[in-house]
């Protein structure tokens, strides 16, 4: 069993200020800071680093080096790693005093992704391995479809969220990881208990977690719903919050963990990844997270 994430490969500038860039306003920041980044790559990591067997495909620019030495040295495996011609896509970053960030997005290679290249990939995979995928490349849906027709389990985080992922065939994933507003916007729901429902009704097979930030998260599917609380730490970038949760739930269930503890794992990594600077820089090893585990206890979980 491998796990392959066809995801985005990103240089994300980090900016420190005050507050965020209002419009028609000027604001100098106080530090700048170059990290490895996209979805794909800080889910790679947290997938490897989580202890998974990860390969990872997408592609980079000429000036892109840095994310496959990233991705190597995380015990990645970058054979599908394809150089284009087209700019490294990568991402402007304001991260405020309290941990918080805005993020704006330039795909470049991610875009690079055609079906020609999907198929080139994905004929060294089979049944039972796994496909990790995010809304940062081009071609999704017929990724999807193929992996699908493969006998592939199927994951997708969909995000940034965008109505073509509706057509993109939702009922071919097995597992959907999705935060309250990706929520909001693929069911029209608010509270977290119509949002699963919402799903349920219309993707009875589905898989999914929604992360409800600082009121933790919830696993439903359809037989089973289980919560969590978040273990409380000070943020310090939440950048990678959630590629971290995304990388060590997926390398805890495919290992055969439940559930329950597949969240909990994903819970402390998340809050590890908070307290520290950068995105994939900030994800936690499976040391650190047990360690983690060890000596600390999660806030109530939220009632769903």
């Amino acid at each position: 069993m491998k796990i392959l994430n066809f995801g985005s490969l990103n240089l994300d500038y980090v900016y420190s200020v005050d507050h965020f860039v209002a419009e028609g306003e000027t604001l100098a920041s106080t530090v700048r800071n170059t990290f490895c980044g996209g979805k794909g790559l800080n889910q790679s990591v947290a997938l490897a680093r989580a202890g998974a067997d990860t390969l990872h495909a997408g592609c980079i620019g000429p000036e892109g080096d840095m994310l496959t030495d990233m991705l190597k040295s995380a015990g990645v495996n970058t054979q599908y790693v394809r150089r284009v011609d087209t700019p490294t896509g990568h991402a402007i970053i304001q991260v405020d005093p309290r941990g918080r960030n805005c993020i704006l997005l330039f795909g470049g290679a991610n875009q690079c992704t055609d079906p020609a290249f999907a198929d080139e990939v994905l004929a060294s995979f089979g049944a039972g391995d796994w496909l990790v995928l995010q809304n940062e490349i081009s071609s999704l849906p017929y990724l999807i479809k193929t992996a699908k027709a493969k006998g592939m389990i199927v994951v997708l985080n969909p995000s940034p969220f965008d109505k073509s992922l509706i057509a993109a065939g939702l009922d071919r994933v097995d597992y959907l990881l999705l935060n309250e507003t990706e929520g909001k916007q693929l069911t029209g729901y608010d509270a977290p208990a119509e949002i699963l429902d919402a799903i349920r009704a219309t993707y009875p097979s589905l898989k999914v977690v929604l992360t409800l930030g600082k009121d933790g998260c919830v696993y439903d599917d359809g037989s089973e719903r289980v919560s969590h609380g978040i273990f409380p730490v000070t943020a310090v970038d939440t950048t990678a919050a959630g590629d971290t949760f995304t990388g060590f739930f997926i390398g805890a269930v495919s290992k055969g963990a439940s559930a329950a503890d597949a969240i909990r794992r994903a819970s402390a990594a998340s809050a590890i990844a908070v307290s520290r600077p950068g995105a994939a820089p900030s994800v936690p090893t499976a040391d650190e997270v047990d360690a983690f585990l060890a000596c600390n206890t999660p806030c109530q979980a939220p009632e769903i």
